[in-house]
C-alpha cells in the first residue's frame, strides 16, 4: 500500500485513527533521559520504537526536536537532562553574517544522528508509517537571526531576509530527502513561527519557501506533513497554498474551523494541548478532552486525532493511557 492509498483508506474507513506526535514517553519506557535521545540514533529509534510497540499508534514519530538543523548551521545549544533543547544566542545579525553563512553539509553536528535514527526505525517499525520531522524555513531563519529581529527585517531588509531564507530552505530539502531515502514514510515539518505573520506575510516568507520543498518531496509514497501551533486560523489558507497532503493545528485553533476551511482531500491532524491535557490534566480529565474533540469532528473523514503539538517529557502513562482507551472506546461503537 502507498502512502497515498493509506490516506485514502483512512477517509473511507468508519474508524478514527490517531497519530499524536509523542517520542517523549518512548524515551521513560527504555530508561533513558532526553539528552541521550537527542544526541543518539540508537538511543532516539529505542523510544520511537518501544513507544510504538507499548500503544496502538496509527503512526510513529520522531522527537520534534526545533535546534538539530540551527546547531548544523553553527548556532550554540543548550542540553539540559530530561528538558528539550533550546537554542542559544543568536547567530546572525546582519546583511554581511548572513551573507557570509554556509549551507552545512548533512554531517554537521547531530544531523547524522538523526537520519540514523531515522533509518533504524524505518527497519524497525514494520505495521505502520513512520513520520521523520524536521523545522520549516522561517522558523529556522528566526532561531540563526533572533524571531524578533527577524520579524522585523522582513520588512526593513527584505532582500536579507529572503537571502537567509533562500539559504534555510536549501538545507532542509537536503536534509528532508536524506530522510526520505532513509524508508520512512513522511515528514512532519515543524513551523510554528509561521503563525506569527498574517496569512499574506505567511505566504511570502514561509509557505512559498515550503511549496519547492513539497513539490520536490512529496509523492505516492511519502507523505508530507505542515505542523504549524502558532496558527489560530489566520493563516489556514497560508498553509494550503503550500500543497501538503497533511495539515497539522495546533491547541490553539478550533479544529472543526479548520476542518471547514481545509479542502475534504487533505488530512487535517489535531489538537489536543499536549501540556495542559495530556501532561497536566487526570486520566478522567483527559479522557473527557478525548471525547469532546471526538463528537466535535465526527462528521468529517479527513480528520486524523493527535496531539496540537509534540508532547513534552514528563506525560503521565496513565493519561496516554486514558487518551487511547477512549478512542478505542469511541471506534468500537463505531463497528
Amino acid at each position: 500500500m502507498t502512502m497515498k492509498e493509506w490516506s485514502e483508506s483512512l477517509m473511507e474507513s468508519n474508524r478514527l485513527f490517531a497519530i499524536p506526535i509523542m517520542t517523549h514517553p518512548g524515551i521513560d519506557l527504555i530508561g533513558k533521559n532526553v539528552i541521550d535521545a537527542v544526541k543518539s540514533g540508537k538511543v532516539h529509534a529505542e523510544a520511537v520504537s518501544a513507544l510504538s510497540k507499548e500503544y496502538p499508534s496509527d503512526g510513529a514519530t520522531v522527537i520534534m526536536d526545533l535546534t538539530v538543523e540551527a546547531e548544523a548551521f553553527g548556532a550554540s545549544i543548550s542540553f539540559a537532562k530530561n528538558e528539550v533543547p533550546n537554542v542559544i544566542n543568536r547567530l546572525l545579525s546582519d546583511q554581511k553574517s548572513v551573507e557570509e553563512l554556509t549551507i552545512p553539509d548533512l554531517n554537521a553536528a547531530r544531523i547524522p544522528e538523526y537520519i540514523e535514527a531515522n533509518r533504524i526505525a524505518a527497519k524497525t517499525i514494520t505495521d505502520k508509517p513512520i513520520f521523520g520531522g524536521c523545522i520549516g524555513p522561517f522558523s529556522l531563519a528566526g532561531r540563526l537571526f533572533d524571531i524578533t529581529e527577524f520579524m522585523m527585517s522582513i520588512y526593513t531588509e527584505p532582500e536579507t531576509a529572503m537571502l537567509l531564507l533562500e539559504k534555510c530552505s536549501a538545507f532542509i530539502s537536503k536534509y528532508v530527502k536524506a530522510i526520505k531515502e532513509t524508508g520512512v514514510n513522511g515528514i512532519i515539518m515543524a513551523e510554528p513561527a509561521a503563525g506569527l505573520l498574517s496569512d499574506e506575510d505567511a505566504t511570502a516568507f514561509s509557505s512559498t519557501y515550503i511549496k519547492q520543498i513539497v513539490d520536490e518531496v512529496q509523492d505516492d509514497d511519502f507523505l508530507f506533513v505542515l505542523h504549524n501551533c502558532g496558527n489560530t486560523g489566520h493563516c489556514t489558507p497560508s498553509m494550503i497554498a503550500t500543497g501538503a497532503n497533511v495539515l497539522h493545528f495546533g491547541n490553539k485553533i478550533n479544529i472543526t474551523d479548520a476542518l471547514q476551511e481545509v479542502p475534504s482531500d487533505i488530512l487535517v491532524m489535531g489538537n489536543l494541548d499536549p501540556v495542559t491535557v495530556f501532561k497536566q490534566e487526570t486520566p478522567t480529565g483527559v479522557a473527557n478532552a478525548t471525547k469532546a474533540i471526538i463528537e466535535a469532528t465526527k462528521e468529517f473523514k479527513n480528520f486524523v486525532l493527535s496531539s496540537g503539538c509534540d508532547t513534552p517529557p514528563g506525560v503521565p502513562l496513565e493519561n496516554i493511557e486514558a487518551f487511547y482507551n477512549t478512542l478505542s472506546q469511541y471506534n468500537k461503537g463505531r463497528n
